[in-house]
């Protein structure tokens, strides 16, 4: 008989690759999780040396859902003999670079992790309680099936690239997922210019500003915002990841829950602001010297399309740009163009057979869960799971490394139908609404 599991995942970003680490050594359920690549890879095209991951170390894959589990952070700094030398580093958080490291380390020792397999569909069996997952291996296109009472989606987001801003060639307009691929060929170009204002933009910028020096050209920083601004990183401004603030914020009407999502901006897409500080303080430095090769940084500024420019002798590039504060229009030149235009959902072609079936809060936003179940119009035992496209049921947390383990750990109570690992009572020292007495 074929073998039914509890659940597949499918993907292994971060997220799943949480859920993989917490079930691996379960004796109470069954998940596999299947993804396309041939092995882990986070944003590698972002591997910028130097830039630290903004979620402190202790928001690893497990611990705060399991201190003791061997797929731990300080577990792999222990395999590697790096325990000490992170002592000295004297750090909260993790080099970029590291947690690529330390997230390869955990997906090549899990036993439920199938990578190279492309899942191609997913049906419920006729007559069955279970789905059907259909999966083409990417090394020699074979297909097999897998059985799953539920399933766990988790296939993250894509680059959003604004269809105005397509169809160039990679080594001249990219995004910034693309980065350290094309940092060397990008550099060559005589006027860089990076458009976005949030983290990725801002280790963009450094990364060049660090070398412009050298290799001569001169470099442009566009943001739409109206400034660029330090994410929160107090205590209490941070409670907002909290697993109280998710769920106040999941039972608020989507209306209140989108405006939210706007007020809380800065905590959302603010840049670390020792990473703002390294900038200012090249900048200061740069300024001394009487030769100051060409900086412009400016808010306030959209680039609403590219050119190819026809007196290519001048730039390779026109940008048509706005300063929508004051309603002017201008075109600026470019050699080369990164895009921090941010990421979007990536939901698979499969789901699409399913649109009918599901709950929407509106054409683009399915209903979900507390616990991260796709609200279906009919009362199903064959669940979906997503930790995809959540960031309007969910708000901040649902791009959040560190909230990833309280999500899995709701999923596993879930798909268990029993508690094994309970979830934080309270956290937080503030509340967001009255409580009834």
């Amino acid at each position: 008989m074929n073998k039914v599991y509890d659940a597949v995942g499918i993907g292994i970003g971060p997220f799943n690759l949480s859920l993989a680490a917490l079930t691996n050594d379960l004796q109470e359920i069954d998940i596999l999780f299947l993804e396309q690549e041939a092995s882990f890879d986070w944003h590698p095209g972002m591997l910028i040396e130097g830039m630290d991951l903004q979620t402190p170390f202790i928001a690893d894959l497990v611990t705060l859902a399991d201190p003791t589990n061997r797929f731990s952070y300080l577990n792999y700094l222990h395999e590697h003999n790096r325990m000490y030398q992170f002592f000295f580093f004297n750090r909260f958080t993790i080099p970029r670079e590291e947690y690529n490291t330390y997230c390869k380390w955990v997906s090549s020792r899990l036993d439920n992790c199938q990578f190279g397999q492309c899942v191609t569909d997913v049906e419920i069996v006729p007559g069955k309680s279970y789905y059907a997952v259909t999966a083409q291996s990417t090394n020699d296109n074979s297909e097999e099936i897998f059985y799953a009472k539920h399933i766990i989606l988790g296939t993250g987001s894509i680059p959003n690239i604004p269809e105005a801003l397509q169809g160039f060639p990679e080594e001249d307009i990219t995004h910034t997922s693309r980065y350290a691929y094309l940092a060397d060929t990008l550099k060559q170009g005589n006027s860089i210019t990076v458009v976005g204002s949030g983290q990725s933009a801002s280790e963009v910028f450094y990364d060049l500003l660090k070398d412009q020096k050298h290799n001569g050209y001169d470099l442009t920083w566009f943001t739409r915002s109206s400034g660029i601004f330090q994410k929160e990183d107090t205590g209490l401004g941070k409670e907002v990841f909290s697993p109280e603030y998710v769920d106040y914020f999941h039972n608020l009407a989507l209306e209140d829950r989108m405006e939210s999502l706007k007020n809380l901006s800065t905590i959302r897409n603010g840049v670390d602001p020792n990473l703002l500080e390294k900038i200012y303080e090249l900048l200061y430095n740069r300024s001394i010297e009487s030769t100051l090769q060409q900086i412009t940084i400016q808010t306030n500024t959209a680039v609403n399309a590219i050119e190819r420019n026809v007196n290519p002798k001048k730039s390779t590039y026109n940008l048509d740009c706005e300063q929508w504060q004051k309603g002017e229009n201008f075109t600026y030149p470019a050699d080369k163009v990164i895009l921090a235009t941010g990421y979007k959902p990536h939901l698979p072609d499969w789901l699409d057979k399913f649109y009918k079936e599901i709950g929407w809060e509106d054409e683009k936003r399915f209903r979900v869960t507390s616990d991260y179940r796709l609200v279906f119009k009919d009362d199903r035992e064959n669940q979906m799971y997503t930790l995809t496209n959540i960031e309007h049921s969910h708000g901040s947390s649902a791009t959040n490394l560190g909230l990833s383990v309280l999500r899995n750990q709701k999923i596993i109570n879930s798909v268990a139908g029993k508690e094994i690992y309970s979830t934080p009572k309270q956290a937080v020292f503030q509340q967001f609404e009255m409580k009834k007495s």
